[in-house]
Parts: C-alpha cells; sequence; structure tokens
C-alpha cells in the first residue's frame, strides 16, 4: 500500500506552534487515513520543538538555503534552526522508514511550506520558497505538496 506523510497539523493534532491544528477535512484524506495510508509527523515537535512555541521565520533565503548553510530559522528570541535540520532529518527517516511515496505539507510553515513561506520579517510578508523539511524530503526525491494540491497526491495514488 502507498504511505503518505502528511503534516500532523492537517490531521487535526494541536502542534501548531499556537498550540492549535490546522485541519483539513478532505474526504480522501479522511479515507487514507482510514485506511492507513497516512504516516503524521509535526518536523517541529519531532525536532525537540514544545507546544507552544514561539513562532519562527526562515531568514536569509529558504529551506534549501538553511540545508546548505546559507539562511537560518529564527524566533523574535534567537536561532533554532537546529531544531529545524533535526525535525526535517526525523521526516526523511519516517519517510524512508515507512515507504512513502510523497508527502502533503502544511503551506507556509518554515518547515513544511511547499511553494511560500514567510520573509523573515515577522511582518506576515510571504515570499516564494520551501520550508526546512519540504526541501530535505525534496532532495531525497520524495514529491512534497501542499494541502491545496490534494489532488495532484491522488493522481500519484492512482499511478500503477
Amino acid at each position: 500500500m502507498k504511505k503518505i506523510l502528511i503534516s500532523a497539523c492537517l490531521l487535526g493534532q494541536r502542534v501548531r506552534y499556537d498550540g492549535r491544528d490546522a485541519r483539513s477535512d478532505d474526504a480522501d484524506l479522511r479515507r487514507w487515513l482510514a485506511e492507513g495510508r497516512v504516516v503524521p509527523l509535526c518536523p517541529e515537535v519531532a525536532g525537540g520543538l514544545p507546544v507552544p512555541r514561539p513562532p519562527a521565520e526562515i531568514q536569509g533565503g529558504d529551506g534549501r538555503d538553511v540545508l546548505a548553510g546559507r539562511a537560518r530559522v529564527a524566533t523574535r528570541e534567537g536561532d533554532v534552526t537546529a531544531f529545524f535540520l533535526a525535525g526535517a532529518e526525523a521526516a526523511l527517516a519516517a519517510a524512508r522508514a515507512h515507504g512513502v511515496v510523497a508527502a502533503v505539507l502544511k503551506e507556509r510553515s518554515p518547515s513544511c511550506g511547499v511553494r511560500q513561506v514567510y520573509d523573515g520579517s515577522f511582518s506576515g510578508q510571504r515570499r516564494s520558497g520551501m520550508g526546512v523539511t519540504a526541501a530535505r524530503l525534496e532532495a531525497a526525491g520524495i514529491p512534497v505538496f501542499s494541502e491545496a494540491e490534494l489532488d495532484r497526491v491522488r493522481a500519484l495514488l492512482d499511478e500503477t
């Protein structure tokens, strides 16, 4: 059975920085969960951050730049890059252990953003780019999708 790594917050787990969730009520997502296809994970919690926690943003680039050492992840209080890198590695390890074929990640998150992240200024401004975990999974050859791209995940699961 093809498995999918999914951001735990999209499944209703209260793991976001503010202690809330970002539950998706998509019917296919619920079906995949019932079928046992889902590997839930919050990279930030897996990397050692508490819930709740201060908001964090990528400064100096996006997740690809963090992986390359050219950017960092920070809160207003300081650098939290090591937690985000550890979470990305935990996500990759879980994906490999379960043989996932894709990941559905929470858009705009500094870990999970697929197409957009906040710009690092804590002003609410967004920019194109990936989060740290999304970039790590993509670099390992695992396709990543946002919660707005479930149609593409459906197509991937329907192949072969």
